[in-house]
């Protein structure tokens, strides 16, 4: 009788432990899934196979840039899901050679999506793209010229401006999350 009643305290600690383990791996999961959401999958999947970008990247920008509310406007005037600047956007819009809305969420999808696509073609590294997402063009090619941060011309070692530095980082982490999670 001892032993049995051992067995069966033993066996229930062990189902405990395993609901336990199964629970907080579940909340664990859900927190992530709640802290990188895909939202607008569809025109997000649909342009960047479009334009060849991952669509992680993509969604990673989303979730920096306006964390998915596309009424988002930033104090600088970026608006949208991928904040565009409105000249941004009606450069973009020309480009691909259709009337395009920075308001509507499909379009500032497929315009942030093609502007990730045009800096890819401009720059070497996710660092360089992302640091001219949000800095601009200009910027990161004349940080790239500056030997105080790039030693060769094509990659920044240190990103001069705090905000653009920090964007970066909070991209790439995002990147990093739908990567693993998804």
């Amino acid at each position: 009788m001892k032993f049995s009643a051992a067995v069966n305290r033993k066996n229930i600690l062990l189902i405990l432990t395993i609901g336990l383990l199964l629970s907080l791996i579940a909340a664990v999961l859900f927190l992530y899934l709640a802290y990188v959401p895909k939202r607008y999958t569809e025109a997000v999947s649909c342009y960047a196979e479009e334009y060849g970008v991952e669509e992680e990247l993509a969604f990673a920008v989303i979730r920096a840039e306006s964390n998915f509310r596309e009424e988002a406007v930033s104090s600088a005037g970026a608006r949208g899901l991928m904040q565009l600047m409105p000249p941004t956007a009606q450069f973009i819009a020309e480009n691909i050679g259709e009337n395009l809305s920075i308001d509507s969420p499909e379009d500032n999808i497929r315009m942030g999506v093609w502007y990730l696509a045009y800096l890819s073609e401009k720059f070497e590294g996710q660092t360089e793209v992302l640091a001219a997402y949000n800095a601009g063009e200009g910027a990161v090619r004349q940080w790239l010229r500056d030997a105080d941060y790039s030693q060769d011309g094509k990659s920044l070692r240190e990103i001069p401006l705090a905000e653009t530095r920090k964007y970066v980082r909070r991209v790439k982490k995002f990147y990093n999350c739908y990567k693993f999670f998804y």
